[in-house]
């Protein structure tokens, strides 16, 4: 039986490239029907992330023109990672997997075929993992691939070179609705649940029209939610750190007995402010990565919800 997929597309102001890549999604669906890889039955659900221009106006006007598109709007903007979050959840009851990827064009569409085939060979995900980084600069190259060698280090469970393009099997979906966290970083998460999994490869381009929404900044915020939300390796440094510095003081105190026994001290005011100054830059990294994981917890602890659907298209509406 061929099974039916949800293709989910975060959309946040993104007006300018949506007439252009919503044809082509709409021509892989069709690719993969004509090929009995997916039913009939499958659909294009575009997620609109509280988008301040025509997004959502385009989105109603998809769906109004053609069946297979069907959308989701958010109350207001949440973020990427929520809206990827409202459309999985929305569709997890409705298909046999979904496949997530950005509207932006970036992504290789046509690597969806390969990720519907080894779901059918027996992986329940299936990771879109770029080959390369041709098309990014040098900066964004080394900062991007820093940026999961890190995320290993500090103990968090990533795919290399892998954001949020992949395959999900519905009966993985049910098993991550279980996860309650406010704080978000799916390509973090979606590993913990386990299930047999595999990667396919690509290229990836230039974004096809409109500008980036993941600037240096937002990147950051991703790096900082994805270590805090995953790994307390962090608090583990930092009281390592802390024994470290106790028996270099305790040496330094006792050198200090020592030379003054010796009658060798002398006045210095440079290496006492130096030394003050090491120590207290070390106490406020030390309070600031602490206080990250307690703001975390103060979000935790209110249970807020992660995403609020204000409208849905017409053929989408719940029965």
């Amino acid at each position: 039986m061929k099974p039916t997929l949800y293709i989910i597309i975060p959309c946040y102001n993104e007006e300018k490239v949506l007439p252009i890549t919503a044809p082509l999604f709409l021509e892989q669906l069709k690719v993969m029907q004509s090929e009995d890889l997916i039913s009939l039955e499958s659909k294009i659900m575009f997620v609109n992330d509280g988008s301040k221009d025509g997004t959502w106006k385009i989105i109603k006007e998809l769906s109004s023109k053609n069946s297979s598109f069907i959308g989701i709007t958010q109350s207001r903007n949440r973020g990427h990672q929520n809206a990827v979050l409202a459309g999985l959840m929305e569709a997890k009851d409705q298909c046999d997997i979904t496949i997530s990827i950005d509207c932006d064009g970036q992504d290789d569409i046509s690597v969806m075929t390969q990720m519907v085939e080894e779901y059918q060979s027996g992986s329940e995900v299936v990771y879109g993992v770029r080959s390369s980084r041709k098309t990014d600069t040098f900066f964004k190259k080394v900062t991007a691939e820093g940026f999961y060698k890190f995320l290993n280090i500090m103990g968090a469970e990533v795919v290399f070179n892998h954001a949020d393009y992949r395959l999900i099997s519905a009966r993985v979906l049910k098993e991550f609705a279980n996860f309650k966290e406010v704080n978000l970083f799916l390509r973090g998460m979606i590993p913990l649940v386990g299930f047999k999994s595999s990667s396919v490869y690509y290229e990836r381009y230039e974004r096809i029209a409109g500008e980036s929404h993941y600037p240096l900044s937002k990147m950051l915020a991703l790096a900082i939610d994805g270590i805090t939300s995953l790994s307390v390796k962090p608090l583990r440094l930092i009281a390592s750190l802390g024994i470290a510095m106790s028996v270099l003081s305790i040496a330094g105190l006792i050198w200090a007995i020592f030379s003054k026994f010796l009658g060798s001290t002398t006045a210095g005011w440079a290496s006492i402010v130096a030394a003050i100054c090491l120590l207290s830059s070390i106490q406020l990294i030390c309070i600031g990565i602490i206080g990250e994981y307690i703001g975390k917890i103060y979000l935790e602890v209110k249970n807020r919800p992660r995403y609020i659907i204000s409208e849905r298209t017409e053929n989408n509406e719940k029965k």
